[in-house]
Parts: C-alpha cells; sequence; structure tokens
C-alpha cells in the first residue's frame, strides 16, 4: 500500500461563465468541481499518493457528480459521508489586468455545513493513514463542524499521524475574532502551519513588517518573524508562508517560505502569467505535503511545493493536473515553457 493522506472538508460545485465574461454578461456557466481539501486530494493523486477525501454529500446526483469528480482523477471517496439536501456552490468571475476575480458564495446550509460528529467514523478513515489535511474554510462553516475538525484532530494524534492545516482564512464565513478563537484550539494539534501574507496577521494578529498587501510589495524577510511566532506559539514544526506579490490579476510574482528546525528557507520567485489562480494556494500545500512525505531536505521541500503551485495558476478549474516528474523540471530550474517534444 502507498503512502495515504486523508483530506477532510468541502467540495463545491464551481459555475464560471466562459473566458473573461462577466457576470453581468454571462448565458452560459461551465460547471466544474473544487473545493479546498478536494484540490489537495487531487493533486496528491496526480503524484501517486493514496490519497482520500472525507467529506459529506447528497445522495443525488449532483451530490454523486460531485464524487465521481475526485474518484475518476484517482481520489479514494469510500469514507464520504451521505446525506442533506444541498452541494454548495460557488460562482467565479475570472480577473484580468487591472480588473479583479470574483467570488459569489452560495454554500449555506450545504451538506457538510449540517454534518453531525456520528457522520465520520475517523478510526476507519484514519486506517494505515500516515498525514491528515485540513483547512480554515471547513471549521468557519459553522454548525458542529469545529467540533467535528477538534475530534478528528485528536484522533489522528493518538494515531501518531502527522497533521497539516491551511489556515485560509475567509472573511465571508466568519470574523476575526472566531476564527482566531476556534483555530488557536485545532492549531495546538497541528505539526505543519501553511498560511499566505495575509493569514496569520487576520486569524491571529502576527503582521509582517514592511508589507503593502494590495500595493504588491512583499518583503520577504519581514515574512522570517511571522513563521517563528507561529512556530513558538503552537509547536509547529514547520511553518510555510506564500508569497504573493499582486501585481495585476493576470500577472503575480511567486515564492514561499518554510520555517524548519529554527531555519528558514526561501523558494525561487516566478513571474507568473495567470491563467486561473483558483486553488494555487492548495497546490502550494499538496507540492509541501508529498515534498515531505518523500522525506525530501527543507530547501528541496520549498521548491517543489512552490513549483507546484507556480504551475497551477497555468491551468484551468481548480485541480492542479501536473504530475510529480513535471513539478521536478520546474523547480530544477526549466521554466522556459518550450515544447516538449
Amino acid at each position: 500500500m502507498g503512502k495515504k493522506v486523508v483530506t477532510f472538508g468541502e467540495i463545491m460545485l464551481r459555475l464560471a461563465p466562459e473566458g473573461y465574461y462577466r457576470f453581468l454578461q454571462a448565458e452560459r456557466y461551465g460547471a466544474t468541481y473544487g473545493g479546498g481539501e478536494a484540490n489537495v486530494a487531487v493533486s496528491l493523486a496526480n503524484f501517486g499518493l493514496d490519497a482520500c477525501f472525507v467529506t459529506r454529500l447528497p445522495q443525488h446526483e449532483i451530490g454523486q457528480a460531485a464524487v465521481n469528480s475526485l474518484r475518476r482523477l484517482g481520489v479514494d471517496t469510500s469514507c464520504i459521508a451521505r446525506g442533506g439536501d444541498r452541494v454548495g456552490i460557488y460562482f467565479l468571475e475570472k480577473g484580468a489586468s487591472q480588473r479583479p476575480s470574483k467570488v459569489i458564495y452560495d454554500r449555506s446550509g450545504s451538506a457538510i455545513a449540517e454534518a453531525e460528529p456520528e457522520d465520520f467514523d475517523w478510526d476507519r478513515i484514519f486506517e494505515g493513514a500516515q498525514w491528515v489535511h485540513f483547512t480554515g474554510i471547513t471549521p468557519a462553516l459553522g454548525g458542529s463542524l469545529p467540533e467535528i475538525c477538534l475530534q478528528a484532530c485528536k484522533a489522528a494524534k493518538e494515531r501518531g499521524i502527522t497533521i497539516s492545516c491551511d489556515l485560509n482564512y475567509r472573511k465571508k464565513l466568519w470574523s476575526r475574532e472566531k476564527a482566531g478563537e476556534v483555530m488557536g484550539e485545532l492549531c495546538q494539534y497541528v505539526d505543519v502551519c501553511i498560511a499566505n501574507e495575509e493569514d496569520a496577521a487576520d486569524v491571529f494578529g502576527i503582521r509582517a513588517e514592511n508589507t503593502d498587501i494590495t500595493g504588491g510589495k512583499v518583503d520577504r524577510q519581514g515574512y522570517r518573524s511571522v513563521a517563528k511566532q507561529l512556530a513558538q506559539r503552537f509547536g509547529f514544526k514547520k511553518v510555510a508562508i506564500t508569497l504573493r506579490e499582486s501585481l495585476s490579476a493576470s500577472d503575480n510574482g511567486w515564492s514561499a517560505m518554510l520555517y524548519a528546525d529554527g531555519a528558514y528557507y526561501l523558494s525561487k520567485r516566478y513571474m507568473v502569467h495567470i491563467v486561473d489562480r483558483v486553488g494555487g494556494g492548495d497546490s502550494f500545500g499538496a507540492g509541501l505535503i508529498y515534498a515531505c512525505m518523500e522525506n525530501k531536505e527543507p530547501q528541496e521541500i520549498i521548491e517543489f511545493a512552490a513549483a507546484a503551485s507556480c504551475l497551477k495558476h497555468t491551468i484551468e478549474g481548480d485541480f492542479n493536473m501536473v504530475t510529480a516528474d513535471e513539478v521536478e523540471k520546474l523547480a530544477s530550474g526549466d521554466g522556459s515553457g518550450r515544447v516538449q517534444r
């Protein structure tokens, strides 16, 4: 049996106008599926790991279509609970140049948001697992999910399973105060913390110096203190921070930093021309998990994760449809984009 990773969260139906049409222009919407932890599971399956995604979905055909979207890409869906009436939906309007992308959520009352602790048998789910991943989005959905996430963390910790969490603060789902309270408790169990340039400030009030997010200016050195403070507060073994320089909706500078064992590791910086940036952070998290499970050195870990995410920005949809070999090629310096013959 291969290396098994379990991810837990919501998968949604993504409805997007064709190309760069705005919502007010759209007459047709493309339907695909995606969501933080589901995106991570797909990436890991593409990299050759045994990836198991856990959620709750309705029995009806739209719920089954969401399951099928994962199954056809090699993700284990056998632990998905069935029940409820709704699959969460999100609408995506892709931005370009100076016009930002927009997301409208229609996810309240979704099957996972109405989940109860008895929906998940963590003994069965975690059998044979070496790694568990969730994001701050899952407890933010409310209801019993903060409690369910806590139960999952405790069950994983009892079994000696490594736990990673992407802070992924979403202001449309909960307040900074509530996020800080709930995530503060969950993070006591987390071994590997993933954050972007805003999450640590939004959730825990830990800010980087000399950084202007909206102005596209990121001082990579400023995040050393952020990573160190996070690690000291919660005892994380590793902290990874993505550093996005938003020059426009179409062009970003992209790099990342890893803090491990008191040392800092910075990845190469990529200039990315964006095809679809949704799922960029998830692809980074998946790259980080894979590289850690392959026992790579810290510098190799952060290079692999940054390269995986760089490639995701060039791919339509939530899922990062790349192989580990393709990521290795870019991480080792082949970023020319020349035709492979």
